[in-house]
């Protein structure tokens, strides 16, 4: 009998301590932390560099504004290498020359041009 409570307690230290460190990853996720909803935004560019890698992925275009001719470089995030893998994206689709058109959100801190 001490067996199994010492079993038990454990398991539940070891989910609290779980979640206790997971708490934090969660929040990192959040989308409405990040980016700003009411400022949708596409864009037409060539990539010019790739990062492919966990936690999530990196990729940046050069994006020229048509009225003026100025290119300005946007960094944009994506999912996991695992997730967009399974959902058909490979890292040889995003090599740099790739013309993309890219639709997302803007950063709140308006850190990514």
């Amino acid at each position: 009998m001490k067996t199994r409570l010492a079993g038990l307690a454990w398991i539940v230290g070891a989910l609290i301590a779980l979640g206790a460190t997971t708490a934090p990853v969660w929040a990192h996720h959040s989308f409405a932390a990040e980016f700003d909803r009411s400022k949708p935004i596409t864009v037409k560019g060539v990539i010019t560099k790739l990062e492919w890698m966990n936690p999530h992925i990196w990729f940046y275009v050069d994006v020229k504004d048509d009225a003026t001719g100025k290119v300005t470089n946007w960094a944009f995030s994506a999912g996991p290498p695992g997730l967009l893998t399974r959902r058909g994206v490979r890292k040889e689709n995003l090599t740099p020359g790739t013309v993309v058109i890219v639709t997302g959100f803007r950063a709140k801190d308006g850190s990514i041009p």
